[in-house]
């Protein structure tokens, strides 16, 4: 997928094969525990902000191993970005600091994807009383259990955030993405398998799209964007660590 082809590396170097299997099985998990036992793994392990009786400190951690059980194109498009970017990387860096920078990454994508909510949720306040804020916080989680919401437009926005989860690799994908366009920049990566685009172009137009799509923030857009765009800010304060620790190679 790109023109860096360098002599001696693996194709499939072990923290991506050990991170793709993880993935994999925690998606088969979501299934088996959900079937059998009635246990839902993604408000278990999916982020929720800290306000959320589902909320568990764990979770800025486990949510990065989760993914959607209604789309398996969202665990498939993770898992080929984070071979297809990450395989690079993990050869020139080794597999010690690969692995800290994926995890910090996703770490810092969470992180940043709760101070967005954070803003979020206090200009939803703002025009709220006292009390539908305290009728959301005890009982909004159980009424998107049953598929329903509150139908004050306020209510219903404050609910959302509050109470649903973020879930997947994406933030963490997101920084290694901008990692490979930043060591890589010439590097080709071919788009639809067919068109030829240098890496730090795709990396740009990738980030200016999230950003794009987050501000506007459409009903009915489930992606969350600032945690991709988190990764990616996060990734770059590293690499520029790195650098001026003339470790980035």
């Amino acid at each position: 997928m790109s023109q860096y082809r360098p002599t001696g590396f693996k194709m499939l170097p072990p923290v991506i094969k050990n991170l793709i299997i993880i993935n994999v099985l925690f998606y088969l998990a979501t299934f088996a525990f959900g079937s059998a036992f009635n246990i839902d793994l993604v408000k278990i392990l999916g982020l929720h902000y800290p306000s959320s009786p589902d909320f568990g400190t764990w979770q800025i951690v486990s949510y990065m191993f989760m993914h959607s059980p209604q789309s398996i194109m969202h665990i498939l498009f993770n898992m080929f970005a984070l071979w297809m970017f990450g395989n690079t990387l993990e050869n020139v860096w080794g597999s010690k600091r690969f692995l800290n920078y994926y995890l910090i990454t996703g770490i810092g994508a969470g992180l940043i994807q709760l101070l967005v909510a954070y803003v979020r949720i206090s200009y939803v306040e703002a025009s709220m009383t006292a009390e539908q804020i305290a009728i959301v916080l005890k009982d909004g989680a159980a009424i998107l259990d049953r598929g329903m919401n509150y139908q004050n437009e306020a209510m219903q926005q404050l609910n959302i955030i509050v109470n649903t989860s973020t879930i997947g690799a994406s933030g963490a994908v997101f920084g290694i993405l901008l990692a490979f366009g930043m060591m890589f920049p010439n590097a080709l990566i071919y788009v639809y398998f067919a068109i030829p685009v240098k890496a730090k172009y795709f990396v740009m137009i990738y980030g200016a799209i999230e950003l794009a799509s987050g501000i506007m923030n459409n009903q009915g857009d489930n992606v969350a964007h600032f945690a991709h765009l988190g990764g990616m800010l996060i990734g770059f304060v590293i690499l520029q660590l790195w650098k001026k620790q003339g470790k980035l190679y």
